[in-house]
């Protein structure tokens, strides 16, 4: 999947999770992010327009904090499942800004309960 977002970052290759791309930064921290993720990225950016840089700018902060991050559409049925990595939602993210969203009314939406 074509993550443009991304490309200034090394892609990595995982054996496990060949479909799934996967970043390291100059640090040799890495991150994953499952298509669900960014989906809901995708639609941050049309709601979030004047922040979407600071919302890619937090999650790299993320993962430099943490070193091994997976950033996944679900806590509770993640794609990637990886012991030493640590797992963020949209929500994590928006919340280290103030931001947050409410979609709870579209059917379709990955924010409903």
């Amino acid at each position: 999947m074509e993550m443009v977002e991304f490309d200034k970052f090394k892609k990595v290759t995982n054996e496990k999770y060949p479909h799934i791309n996967e970043y390291e930064l100059d640090d040799g921290s890495l991150f994953f992010i499952e298509p669900n993720f960014y989906t809901q990225l995708e639609y941050s950016k049309e709601h979030f327009r004047n922040d979407f840089d600071k919302i890619i700018d937090t999650m790299i902060a993320i993962v430099k904090r943490n070193h091994k991050i997976i950033f996944t559409g679900d806590y509770e049925a993640p794609v990637v499942y990886l012991d030493d990595f640590y797992y963020r939602e949209i929500d994590d993210v928006l919340a280290e800004l103030k931001l947050s969203f409410d979609n709870k009314a579209n059917p379709h939406s990955d924010w409903k309960d």
